[in-house]
């Protein structure tokens, strides 16, 4: 059973774009929620992130942070098995 995918983004947000590009590379279907001028969201995400950046990526309701630290994970061989795509 896949991962639990979403990402928080906002409108011309490359860093978003970026990490939802690698995502679809990885086939990892996700649910993308856009709180471009949704500052209830907005608080809510710095309240459960610790971050006021977008993208914010969960995985599994577990926050693994933006764009560059899904990259790295990426790179680590971390991601994989994160999004459960290995069986």
């Amino acid at each position: 059973m896949a991962a639990e995918v979403i990402v928080y983004v906002t409108d011309y947000c490359p860093y978003c774009t970026r990490a939802k590009g690698l995502l679809k590379r990885k086939g990892a279907a996700f649910t993308e929620i856009d709180v471009t001028g949704d500052d209830e969201k907005r608080r809510w995400l710095v309240e459960k992130t610790g971050q006021r950046t977008v993208p914010q990526i969960f995985i599994d309701g577990v926050s693994v942070g933006g764009s560059d630290d899904i990259h790295a994970l990426d790179r680590a061989g971390k991601l994989d098995p994160l999004l459960k795509l290995n069986g």
